[in-house]
Parts: structure tokens; C-alpha cells; sequence
């Protein structure tokens, strides 16, 4: 056994695996597609200032997760943790924000440097939908709408549930604020050290923690119901309007929160508990200043990520494999050369027709048939020296004679 291994939190994606990866992001592609979404790449990492500006100095991204290094020019680079902050810096240099809204879907890696666990990695994969340039609550609704639609299709949309929050306009948000620091100051010496600095620099992360003490006072916390201006209960309404009117099933959950300044309205989270402990697959929400952190005018946008490894976690049900056709010279019978030559010439045909067609590169009859039984093929086609050819079922042993050149559209009509 090979002393190289793949790096602790990483994995490699390989046949029933890498199946149930590529079916997330077809399907999720495919329904992005149907919502107007075109699909972007941009480059995996970036100039670090991109996520320090963007996802905040004291975010535990930021501090604790990112793989950053000095390249050998001396710049500053980061792989990207997450890809909204790529997706606007493109938009931002591409001199696309003259050519609103653009509604962009992506799918790739990102890298963080966390404790593995089960569907967390530290390179892992995400989808995500991006509308930019739209203000209105139809575009938060249309958002969260293709990720449903995407769950849906996936067969998990009965296993999430839609967890929805309002962290209202900026006047909301500065009065919510100060409620929040009035309320953790009197708590100070039970909060955690994280949150002592969070108290500080961006208060509402605190509701955030993961630490078991400081989950105990954020029960108790203000919600920012009360502190909302009325544009900012309207907004919160009719994108719930929006919701019902599609059909999409949620629920409140007021203690979701994004803490940086340019997070405003909408804040949504898909969750499951069939993978164990309740966990986010999805998430997401509106964004409004990340295009003007980037250099960009001020610009409206709203968006979701969702994590590959858990979404394909939860699928149980997934595509059959595309039927293989497996050719098999009968050397022996004609000169071998003319006997692979026939058969690379069928095996052409056949996947020029969509069909997938495979050959053993060498080995006698029986040694070729037993390996088309090990790759699963469906058909076997036996070529003989007179231009015929002999198709057999491998499942039913039926068998039946005919022209070669007949051999694709027989087996097209019986594989669609």
C-alpha cells in the first residue's frame, strides 16, 4: 500500500461516488437553467483582500479557516472558502454591473481548514444561485424558489425544511444592534472569548456561537422583530406572500443572521436532521452592499450556496447508468487483425448512435464475455466474418441474428 495518501480532508470522487456528485450539479444546473440562471467559473483562488473585506476580520473564516499563502510575487492569495465574493468581483471587473440584473449559477470547490467530519471537508464543493441587481422580494422568492425546485427534483425536498428571518433595512439593523450589545453587556462575564471580541466589532454574530454557553444567553436575546422600520416589515411580508403563492412551505426562525453591514433583509437556511444532527444544506440571502465592497456602484442582490457532499448524502434515488454494449470480435473465424477492425468499426457506429459500446483489448471469447458480464454490459454483439452479427441480452440469454449494419438502430429502440 502506497504511503501517499489524499490530504487529510480531502477525498477522492470515483464511480458510485462521483455519480451521485455530477448528479447534483446536472440537476441542479438544469434547474437553475429553467429559472434564467447562466452559469459561471471563476478562478478557485483570489486575492485574499476578496474574502477579508467581504467576509469580515473576525469571522472564523477570516481567522481561523482560510488557506492563504504568498505566491512568488509576493501577492496575497487565498482559496476561495465560499464563491459569492468571486461572483461579485467578476461581475465588478467583467464591467458587467451596467448590464443588470444577472442571475449566475456556479459549481466547484472551496477549501477551509476545519475538523473533518461526516459531508465536511476541507476541500468540498458547492452550487449556488446569484441574482444580482434586482430589489424587489420577488427576486429573494425567485432564489429561494430555484433551490427548492433543485431539492425537488433531488428527492430530498421532503427531508428540508425552509427556515426563514428578516434582518430587516439598515435603521433596523442599528437599532437591533444596540439592543443586542444593551443585552450581552449585562451578560459580559458569561460570554465566550470569541464573543467578548464579536460584542465589540459586530454584535448580532454572537447569535452565531457554537459555544454551549453563549447558545444558553442567545435563547434569551432580543429578536429584531420589534426594531423593524415599516419598509422593512413590508419587504418581510411580501416575500412571504411570494412564498405561499409558490407553493414552497416555511417556517420563522428569527435567530438566523448574517453580520456584516452589507447583509440586509432576507435570511434563509435549508435544514435536515436525516443526516443526523440538524444540519444546513442550503443557504443563503440578500446582499445588497457585497458589489459596492468590491469597487462596484451600490447593488441589490440576493443568492444561496448548498454543499455537494450533503445534498448527494441525502439522494437516494439516482439515475440508472447508461446501458453498455459490449462488442466482441469472434477471432478465430476470420484473420484476428479483420476481426478487430470489424469490431472497432461497430463500436464506432454504436457510440455515434449514443450508444455506449466497450471492447476487451485482448483475450479469447470466453475471457472477453466473462469481462463484459464484470462491466455490467446489458448486450453482447458477437460479429462474424460474413458481414452478420449475433445480438445477445445478457440479463435474458435471448439472442438474435442480423445484418451488422442493423445492429445501432436495433439496440437504439431497445435502449431509449
Amino acid at each position: 500500500m502506497s504511503d501517499l495518501q489524499p490530504v487529510r480532508g480531502t477525498r477522492d470522487l470515483i464511480g458510485e461516488e462521483f455519480r451521485r456528485h455530477a448528479h447534483v450539479i446536472d440537476t441542479a444546473r438544469h434547474v437553475a437553467g429553467l429559472y434564467g440562471f447562466d452559469e459561471w467559473a471563476t478562478p478557485i483562488f483570489e486575492d485574499t483582500r476578496v474574502f477579508a473585506r467581504t467576509l469580515g476580520e473576525t469571522s472564523d473564516v477570516v481567522s481561523k479557516e482560510m488557506y492563504t499563502f504568498t505566491d512568488r510575487g509576493g501577492d496575497s492569495l487565498t482559496l476561495r472558502p465560499e464563491n459569492t465574493a468571486g461572483v461579485c468581483r467578476a461581475l465588478v471587473t467583467g464591467g458587467l454591473t451596467q448590464s443588470l440584473p444577472q442571475k449566475v449559477f456556479y459549481a466547484g470547490p472551496m477549501f477551509r481548514y476545519e475538523r473533518p467530519q461526516k459531508g465536511r471537508y476541507r476541500q468540498f464543493h458547492q452550487i449556488g444561485c446569484e441574482l444580482i441587481g434586482a430589489a424587489e422580494p420577488l427576486a429573494d422568492a425567485e432564489v429561494i424558489a430555484a433551490g427548492w425546485d433543485i431539492l425537488t427534483k433531488l428527492g430530498i425536498s421532503g427531508d428540508v425544511v425552509l427556515e426563514l428571518n428578516t434582518l430587516g433595512d439598515k435603521d433596523s439593523r442599528d437599532a437591533y444592534r444596540a439592543a443586542l450589545v444593551a443585552y450581552f453587556t449585562a451578560h459580559k462575564a458569561s460570554l465566550s472569548e470569541d464573543s467578548l471580541t464579536r460584542l465589540e466589532r459586530n454584535p448580532m454574530r454572537i447569535l452565531d456561537s457554537k459555544n454551549e454557553g453563549d447558545k444558553a444567553l442567545v435563547a434569551d436575546a432580543p429578536i429584531i422583530d420589534p426594531y423593524l422600520t415599516p419598509a422593512a416589515a413590508a419587504f418581510f411580508e411580501q416575500l412571504q406572500a411570494h412564498l405561499v403563492g409558490m407553493g414552497i412551505p416555511s417556517v420563522r426562525n428569527a435567530r438566523i443572521v448574517r453580520g456584516l453591514d452589507y447583509y440586509s433583509h432576507t435570511a434563509f437556511e435549508f435544514v435536515t436532521t436525516a443526516l443526523g444532527a440538524q444540519g444546513t444544506v442550503m443557504a443563503g440571502g440578500r446582499y445588497d452592499g457585497l458589489v459596492e465592497e468590491m469597487g462596484g456602484p451600490p447593488t441589490p442582490a440576493v443568492g444561496w450556496a448548498a454543499g455537494i457532499e450533503r445534498l448527494s448524502m441525502l439522494c437516494n434515488e439516482m439515475p440508472k447508468p447508461m446501458d453498455t454494449v459490449a462488442v466482441l470480435p469472434v477471432v478465430g473465424q476470420i484473420d484476428p487483425d479483420k476481426a478487430i477492425s470489424a469490431a472497432v468499426d461497430m463500436m464506432q457506429l454504436l457510440r455515434r448512435s449514443s450508444i455506449r459500446a466497450e471492447m476487451s483489448y485482448s483475450g479469447n471469447l470466453k475471457r472477453r464475455l466473462s469481462r463484459a458480464n464484470k462491466v455490467g454490459a446489458r448486450y453482447a454483439v458477437f460479429l462474424s466474418e460474413f458481414g452478420t452479427a449475433a445480438v445477445r441480452d445478457l440479463i435474458s440469454g435471448a439472442q438474435i441474428d442480423m445484418q451488422a449494419a442493423e445492429v445501432p438502430a436495433y439496440l437504439q429502440d431497445r435502449m431509449r
